[in-house]
């Protein structure tokens, strides 16, 4: 990024901040969605049917001649790419949703790459290195995140201000029992965290028997419908809860689809192709500031002191983190032997095209 002119470092980080502004609107229409009373199972099913038809026709021609045959062992995994990344991920994420503030959705989300290196760590796919400074860094940017979340989960605290009024987007959903929706809300979108570190997990090994990642995504998401319409069966079985009654519901499952999934993908290839993963993950807490900005407007929804301090702890260790990453990647760059996860958890997995992208949805 150093040899861009002024202008194209301009243009890339108003695309990453119009990155994060995407992103940042998904948990504000994913609350509204639920509190004008659209099924979680519902609005997961048309999100990801519109996403699939969005990447579906760009995975088949762009990646043709690059799929490998698929095999019965390929399959199952791609079943198991499907129940973390798309059913435990999102449905854990909306269950977290309905009783917590999308401020502390998205601030416990930044636990994510913090919690994927403990999981690849635990499963020996990443080395831990504590004698070396990058080493002790991640070690301790995992342990401060998870106490950020730990704090968020654990103690509320008092509100710092109260813009609650009546806002066309409708009521609250939640209980009075505000403490234990808050404790619950939180468990669940850890469980979206964790779940969501699993899929970046095993992706890795996936992608080295199939180097196509535009249709590792639509496959994932082919399984991830399918497993949606198994739930939906047996726990959504009224016709009119599959119905939108309103433009506004309409305009929420557009967003998810076609701006969280259509918009924010493009923009977020476009974004790592110019300025690599790392710069492009630096700019994840912005999200998290204009989720609260947003939110306290138009919500009316609340902040609380525990969560400040959970929030400021998880962006802490978040930066812990990359940067730990950044001088590990440094150093096996210059060695010439760079881990292929190291690679992966920073979304800078090799492919054909020499790029390649996470997608940062919940």
């Amino acid at each position: 990024m150093g040899t861009e002119s002024t202008p194209e470092k301009v243009k890339l980080l108003l695309g990453v901040l119009a990155l994060q502004c995407c992103l940042a609107g998904f948990h504000i229409v994913s609350r509204a969605a639920l509190n004008m009373g659209i099924s979680k199972i519902v609005f997961t099913v048309y999100r990801n049917s519109i996403a699939l038809a969005l990447l579906a026709p760009f995975a088949y021609f762009l990646e043709k001649k690059n799929r490998p045959p698929l095999t019965f062992s390929l399959l199952v995994q791609f079943f198991l790419l499907a129940f973390c990344g798309i059913t435990c991920n999102q449905g854990f994420y909306l269950l977290g949703l309905r009783y917590l503030s999308p401020t502390y959705a998205s601030a416990i989300q930044n636990t994510v790459p913090a919690i994927t290196f403990a999981l690849a760590a635990c499963l020996r796919l990443e080395h831990v290195n504590i004698n070396k400074r990058y080493g002790m860094a991640k070690v301790i940017g995992t342990v401060v995140s998870i106490g950020g979340a730990t704090i968020i989960t654990l103690y509320k605290g008092m509100p710092l201000m109260n813009f609650k009024s009546a806002h066309m987007l409708g009521a609250s959903v939640v209980s009075p029992n505000l403490v234990w929706n808050w404790t619950v809300g939180c468990l669940f979108l850890l469980g979206n965290c964790f779940a969501w570190s699993g899929w970046m997990v095993l992706q890795a090994p996936v992608l080295k028997k199939y180097p196509a990642r535009l249709s590792v995504l639509a496959l994932t998401l082919v399984f991830g419908l399918v497993q949606l319409f198994a739930i939906a069966a047996f726990c959504e079985d009224d016709n009119e809860k599959w119905k939108l009654h309103s433009g506004g519901e309409l305009f929420t499952i557009l967003y998810a689809g076609l701006v969280a999934s259509g918009v924010a993908l493009s923009l977020q290839i476009w974004c790592i192709d110019r300025g690599g993963a790392l710069f492009t993950a630096i700019f994840q807490p912005v999200q998290t500031v204009m989720v609260a900005i947003m939110a306290t407007i138009i919500l009316g929804d609340e902040l609380y002191t525990g969560g400040i301090i959970g929030a400021v702890l998880i962006v802490i260790g978040l930066y812990f983190v990359l940067w730990g990453k950044s001088e590990e990647k440094k150093r096996n760059s210059n060695q010439g032997n760079e881990p292929c996860l190291s690679r992966h958890l920073l979304s800078e997995e090799p492919s054909q095209e020499g790029k390649s992208v996470t997608n940062d949805v919940p």
